[in-house]
């Protein structure tokens, strides 16, 4: 006898952004970095982290990850819709040191998969902060609007940003 397998999921019109790390909520506009509080980069928001641990918001692949740097890495959903999770600012000179990344280009995860631990103290000690944008690029095709919920802390339990397809 034959059953018909149930879908997991609908088809949504949306996709629902949780924070990537735990932390406090921080509008876009104010982070000190002008690339994203001009939300030149796109829209989003950005989180002072609790802790140094980066998961998937949600299930997809890794577009890229900066491999030498390991401070930001860009996550695709199966809409073909991307999100940038850039630990800190200018970070990049650290080259690396301070952060551990647990995936690679063209891996395949799943939501709330640990995808890069980083050094919080090691990085304020160096003089960086630490204060973490999660920005759609933008430029994007799928994305016809970007939602804003209200939410003061981030986890993955969530809503912080509603992508409408």
């Amino acid at each position: 006898m034959f059953f018909k397998r149930k879908k997991k999921e609908e088809n949504l019109p949306y996709l629902d952004i949780p924070s990537p790390l735990p932390g406090k909520i921080i509008p876009l506009d104010q982070v000190e970095d002008e690339a994203f509080s001009s939300k030149a980069m796109g829209e989003g928001f950005a989180i002072l982290p609790d802790s140094g641990k980066v998961a998937a918001p949600f299930a997809g692949k890794i577009a890229h990850i900066m491999e030498k740097s390991k401070h930001a890495v860009l996550l695709e959903h199966e809409s073909g819709v991307q999100l940038l999770i850039h630990v800190g600012m200018n970070t990049v000179a650290l080259k690396g040191e301070g952060f551990k990344a647990h995936v690679k280009s063209g891996d395949r995860v799943k939501k709330g998969q640990l995808l890069l631990e980083f050094d919080i103290d090691f990085i304020r000690q160096e003089g960086y902060s630490v204060i973490t944008p999660v920005v759609v690029p933008a430029g994007q095709e799928a994305v016809k609007t970007i939602e804003q919920i209200n939410a003061a802390q981030g986890s993955l339990e969530e809503t912080v940003l509603r992508i409408h397809f």
